[in-house]
Order: structure tokens, then sequence, then C-alpha cells
């Protein structure tokens, strides 16, 4: 299947760690690219000693390395030695794509700047992510997922207004920002085939945050309305949030009007459709709390999964909240291929599991074919071969 990808052919050279660089280039990978994780000798992937297990830490095989790399090949550099300085200038001689997410210069410092690679390689397309950009006041500031949560707004935003701010569950502006450069590689690939030019990428953590929080952030650039806190409830709309069943929570988001009035009269309280306070959204917005209140009594009588099923078919959305075992167990998620399992490395006994991306290609989900490398597990491969002469 791999030839009949949209990016097979294209080869990727992979200087980054932990998680947004890794998580754009596993998505170039199920796309179909070639991966070449360049490591440090010795150390790698700062990701390879980051999970829950300390004995894969510890063999640098760490659960968060393995959640990104599969399909990806690995070769050590140190790119102050001159002999590997040689092997890494003659890969990018070959390459479509340098990734790297150091802080902002790192790489002019060692004499690879835009300037360096585009000489070495005129169609190379270099993609820098890092948590402020290349330009910009803050360009040399360290950053985290979390750092940037907190300055985008986003944390600020979470929970309720007792509770906030609070941090997403899991490093959401990593994975935002690995997406953001993954489709900028892919249109500078596609816009390469017209021009046969390079390019050269700067992807900020912190702009593509505000990008992806939406209406949270164009309400106050439109409007001037700053988002507010509102726990599990949805703002622009009612009822539309976290409801309690007989057993359990469960997400409702009645959130048209049609919506509201199916909703109503499945548990049992059309009243509410001619209640003056519900008669319309702005009027449900207003009177939250009392509408809330209503509904989940109503909803007391069975469980989620029975209301699940019967407002879902009858075209309001609703579904439990599901812990992650749950819904990686999920029949839809199973259907459609999702999770793939693979030989854990060096340990024949054992199965590694890891997930898609969510998309299909003529109806086939898109999967890695190989476990995550062992660090310098390509080494023969890269670093034997006869170096090109500049």
């Amino acid at each position: 299947m791999d030839h009949d990808r949209p990016l097979s052919g294209v080869r990727v050279l992979d200087l980054t760690n932990v998680l947004a660089g890794p998580y754009c280039s596993y998505h170039l990978m199920l796309l179909g690219a070639e991966v070449i994780k360049v490591e440090r000798p010795g150390e790698g992937d700062l990701a390879r000693r980051l999970g829950p297990e300390p004995a894969l830490n510890t063999a640098a095989l760490g659960a968060s390395f393995l959640a990104q790399n599969a399909g990806k090949k690995s070769v050590e550099l140190d790119l102050k030695d001159p002999a590997d300085r040689a092997v890494f200038e003659d890969l990018t001689r070959d390459a479509d794509v340098l990734l790297e997410n150091f802080r902002a210069g790192v790489l002019t410092r060692i004499g690879y700047g835009w300037e360096r690679l585009h000489e070495l390689n005129p169609r190379l397309i270099y993609c820098a992510i890092s948590g402020f950009g290349q330009t910009g006041p803050m360009r040399h500031a360290p950053a985290y997922d979390q750092i940037i949560q907190g300055l985008s707004g986003m944390m600020e935003t979470t929970g309720t207004p007792q509770t906030a701010p609070q941090r997403v569950g899991f490093p959401v502006c990593d994975t935002i920002g690995g997406l953001a450069a993954a489709m900028a590689v892919a249109a500078a690939l596609a816009g390469r085939a017209r021009t046969g030019k390079g390019v050269h990428l700067d992807v900020s953590m912190l702009e593509t945050a505000l990008s992806a929080m939406g209406w949270a952030v164009s309400n106050y650039l439109v409007s001037e309305v700053e988002p507010e806190p509102m726990g599990d409830q949805n703002a622009t709309a009612a009822p539309s949030g976290t409801f309690h069943a007989a057993d359990g929570p469960l997400n409702i988001a009645a959130n048209r009007q049609e919506q509201f009035e199916t909703l109503s009269r499945l548990v049992g309280r059309p009243d509410l459709i001619t209640d003056p306070r519900f008669a319309d959204r702005e009027a449900r917005k207003q009177h939250r709390g009392a509408l809330n209140a209503e509904l989940n009594t109503a909803l007391s009588r069975r469980s989620s999964l029975d209301w699940e099923r019967l407002l879902s078919g009858a075209g309001v959305p609703a579904a439990r909240i599901l812990t992650v075992p749950q819904a990686v167990g999920l029949d839809q998620v199973t259907e459609r291929g999702f999770v793939t399992d693979l030989p854990f490395p060096g340990d024949p006994g054992r199965t590694l599991r890891v997930t898609g991306n969510g998309v299909l290609i003529d109806g086939r989900p898109l999967r890695p074919a190989t476990p995550p490398p062992r660090l310098g597990e390509h080494n023969t491969e890269f670093k034997t071969r006869e170096v090109r002469a500049p």
C-alpha cells in the first residue's frame, strides 16, 4: 500500500524531539513519507525516556516515544563532528523536507541556517517548529506545552469560574502545532511541484494554539467579548454540555431549535418547549441553570447508554463520557482500523499498539508498517554509504 499513499517517495529528515515535531513527522509517515530521525549519539529523542514504565525508559523505548515514532528510521549523528556533518549534508541533499523544533537560531549557530540548507538543496522544504516562531521578542524563550497553554489564554478559559485556570488534560498545543506543521509541509510539497523551489516554514505553537481556539479568540477580536470559563457547558447554546443520567454523565448538544424540541419530548417534558424561559436560543442561554436542572431530573430515570441510543437515534447529538480504555475499545474505532498492532521493539513476546490519524484513503486506514526504531538502528544504512563530495 505504501506506494499508493500521497507522500510516497518523499524523504523527511526529522531532527525533532518529544512531541510537536515527532507528531508532525508521524503524520507525514502515515501519508507515505520516509522519515529518518536524526538523533544525538547515545541519547536520542528525549521522549525515549518519558513514559509510565521505568524499564522502557531505561531501554530508551519510553511510551511517549513509542506512540509517535512507528514506521520511522533512526540514525545517530553528532552535528559537531566533521564526519557526521558530512553524512548529514549528504542526507540533506537527498531530502525533500527537513524538520526541527530547536529554539530559534540553534541550527543556524551550528552552521545550518536556512541559507546554508537552501544552498545544499534548493528544493528542500525546511520546517522549524518552536514555541514562539523564529522572529519576535519571545523567539528565544523556552517553551513546553503547558507554557503555551497558559500564554494563549487556553488555561484561563478551561474549568469553572471557581477552578480556572486549568490545564487541558493532554498536550494539546504540541499536537496542534504538529498538525499545523504537517499541513504546511504537505502544502509546501504541493507548491514545490509547481515551482520547483523549496521554502522555509516557520511554525509558532503559540499562534497555532490561538488559531485553534476558534470562537474563544474570534469573539474577542470581532466583538470584544472575552471568553469565560464555563466548565462542561457550551457557551454558544443551551442545552449544550454535560448532564447526569441514572448511572453517570452524558453529553448533550441540542444546539438547534428542533433538537431542543425533540429532546424535551423524548425526556417526557414537552412543556419545556412552551416555557417562556426556554422559548428560543437566547432565552435558553440566559436561563441555562434552570433548564439544566429540569433536564437532569428527567434524565435521572434512565442510563446514559439508553439516552445515548434514544437521543442520537432521533437526531439529537448525545453520547456517554468515556474513559480512554472505553474510547479506544469502541466498535466504531475498531471497525475503522484506527489502532495497529506491531511487534514490540526488543520484546517478541509483547505487542505494541499505536494509533493512526483518523484518515482513510480509498477506504483503507493509514497504518505504520514497522515498529519504532531502536536508537541508531539504521546507522549502517546511512553512515556507511559513500558520502558524496560537495
